[in-house]
């Protein structure tokens, strides 16, 4: 399997298609203005903290096993109640999958390089399997036979099409929280003289292991996690709109004050740290993570 995946990794000639599809999708909901995006932030989870697509993709994985259990017994000893059963669980994942393909995409198109690669072949893989779910469904009115085979050929795709997720999600680390290992001194700690701290212009510094970004807003200085809790974009890089800072890799928006998610596609906040100025030297220290600070002067 491993082989596989690196293979489809190196598939650069998907490049194209892949981006032609991406910017689709892009232009598709910035088409809608405001509207188009409180709907990505939707499909992409920001309600929820985490991504959606993963809890959606649930229902048609665990309705198509039901249909393969219920289509291997009536295989075995056949029966109406049973078959009833399978066509019914296949209608159901079929439904889901519809959900499941929407958030998908859309978390998707925020992806690039070989993940794009692999990702895109994940949806096209689901696409067939949908594909032979619906002919199963269809099939199952003439042929208890047909209907089973195309089920169980739709099942084995989609099998192998869970497993490039799990690439994506635990190999590739889409869909994680790339500012959940973030760590801060106890103490506060010098990180930058104050004179070097310019208004409304973000600046990298670092805290013990820890890179963070500090701006100075209004008269006040705010410190978060300087890599983007979506896919670890650099926010120093990043620019400054209506208290918020704003990631140059994929526009995930965070408030200065608390880190919370204003716009994805970033589901999860970014950690803050509490900041001071104090014998010239901006100060930073940890708080309970995700908490809101300002600075304080003494």
């Amino acid at each position: 399997m491993p082989t596989i995946t690196s293979a489809i990794a190196e598939q650069q000639w998907m490049d194209p298609v892949a981006d032609r599809i991406g910017d689709a999708v892009g232009r598709l909901f910035a088409l809608g203005g405001d509207a188009g995006r409180r709907v990505k932030d939707a499909l992409n989870g920001v309600w929820l903290g985490h991504p959606l697509h993963p809890v959606i993709t649930d229902v048609p994985i665990g309705a198509w096993s039901a249909a393969a259990v219920f289509d291997a017994l009536d295989a075995e000893r056949p029966n109406d109640a049973l078959r009833s059963a399978a066509g019914l669980c296949v209608t159901v994942g079929l439904v889901s999958a519809v959900g499941a393909a929407v958030t998908g995409l859309t978390d998707w198109s925020d992806t690039g390089g070989s993940s794009r690669r692999i990702g895109l072949t994940h949806g096209l893989l689901n696409l067939t399997a949908t594909g032979l779910y619906a002919a199963s469904l269809v099939a199952r009115r003439q042929s208890r036979t047909s209907g089973r085979g195309c089920a169980f050929a739709g099942y084995a795709i989609a099998a192998f099409s869970a497993y490039l997720g799990g690439e994506l999600v635990y190999n590739r680390q889409i869909g994680v929280d790339h500012a959940a290992d973030t760590e801060a001194p106890e103490a506060f700690t010098a990180v930058l003289p104050d004179r070097d701290l310019r208004e409304d212009v973000p600046h990298r510094a670092v805290v013990g292991d820890t890179p963070i970004v500090l701006v100075r807003h209004r008269g006040h200085v705010y410190a978060l996690a300087e890599r983007c809790a979506h896919q670890g974009g650099p926010l120093s890089e990043g620019s400054l709109e209506d208290g918020t800072i704003v990631c140059p890799w994929h526009g995930s928006r965070f408030a200065l004050d608390n880190g919370e998610v204003i716009h994805g596609p970033s589901t999860y906040a970014q950690p803050c740290f509490e900041a001071r100025i104090r014998n010239g030297q901006v100060e930073v220290r940890a708080i309970e993570l995700r908490s809101s600070f300002i600075v304080r002067r003494s």
